[in-house]
This record gives structure tokens, C-alpha cells and sequence, in this order.
């Protein structure tokens, strides 16, 4: 049986961790400020309760956003399906796990793209091998913590190589 992919937002198995971590400024794209660990004033549970008319209620911000799943991955692998609405004590670790987990989840998005290029054999194993450390791994906040003082340097470091061989506008909408 495969393994469901990392990379697929399930709204329904989070905790609403972007209507909480992420800030946003009044302007064409959100009607209102929000700072970060705010949770938005259109938040009912764990849902918002302007879903079905965003766009007409000046957030097409919030339509374009996507997680990358690493909302429902923290709550589900790291926290256990615990949410910081119901244990505030966990609200700034939820929000520190979330903002690691979408630095990897940028990370598996950049290995994927990268393997449709033609790379060398070296640097394509290379890029099949952190990608698969990536997917496959169970993360814990204290790993999630570590991860970009580590891992995500060596992959970084590792594009850096790449940078003749990616087109120049590889990172842009990334």
C-alpha cells in the first residue's frame, strides 16, 4: 500500500494552524491585519466561517494559500491530533512545528520539480535520496526544530551546486 502524499492539504485533519501562524496585511489580497499567533477573527472552531465566500469578503489571499499539508501533517504526526484550541499550551510549539514543517514540505516541492530536469545521475540520486529522507520520515518537534540548521542546509547547499543547470526562474514561484 503507498503512503498518501506529504504534499496534499487535508484541511480536515488540522487545526486551523494557518489562521493562526500566518500574518497578513490589509491590502488587495486580505480585508483586515492579522499578526502572527492571531488567530483570524473569521475562525469558527476549526474552520472558517467565511469559507464558501472568501474572495467576495476580500480574502483571495486566503483562497490562493496553500500549506503544502504541512498544517495537517504537524497536527496528525507531530501533535497526535491534538490542537491548540483545545490545549493552549501547545499553541507556540503548533506554531513553530508548522513553520518547520513548511520549510520541508518547500524542500520536497523543490526535489520533485528538480527531478524533471535532466540532472546528472549523481546529483539525480543525490535528489531521490534527500527527497525520500524527506517523504518518508515521521517528524517530532524537536527534529522539525533542528531541521534547518541541518537537513535543510545540506539540500540547499546541494541547489546551490544545481545553480547552472536549474532554469534561471526555478525558485520563483516556489
Amino acid at each position: 500500500m503507498s503512503q498518501p502524499d506529504p504534499l496534499k492539504t487535508d484541511c480536515s485533519k488540522c487545526a486551523a494552524l494557518c489562521c493562526l501562524a500566518l500574518a497578513f496585511d490589509k491590502g488587495r489580497e486580505f480585508a483586515f491585519d492579522k499578526n502572527p499567533g492571531e488567530p483570524c477573527r473569521n475562525l469558527s472552531g476549526h474552520s472558517c466561517s467565511i469559507h464558501d465566500r472568501l474572495s467576495e469578503e476580500g480574502f483571495p489571499g486566503c483562497v490562493a494559500y496553500d500549506c503544502l499539508g504541512a498544517g495537517n501533517r504537524v497536527v496528525q504526526e507531530v501533535f497526535g491530533g491534538q490542537s491548540w484550541q483545545t490545549e493552549p499550551r501547545l499553541t507556540r510549539a503548533m506554531m513553530e512545528a508548522f513553520s518547520a514543517m513548511r520549510e520541508v514540505h518547500k524542500r520536497i516541492d523543490l526535489l520533485r520539480a528538480a527531478l524533471t530536469l535532466s540532472l546528472d545521475p549523481r546529483a539525480d540520486q543525490t535528489c531521490r535520496e534527500f527527497l525520500a529522507r524527506l517523504e518518508q520520515h515521521r517528524w517530532s518537534g524537536s527534529e522539525l526544530n533542528a531541521f534547518e540548521v541541518g537537513l535543510a542546509l545540506e539540500i540547499d547547499i546541494f541547489f546551490y551546486g544545481l545553480k547552472d543547470v536549474l532554469p534561471e526562474d526555478f525558485f520563483a514561484d516556489r
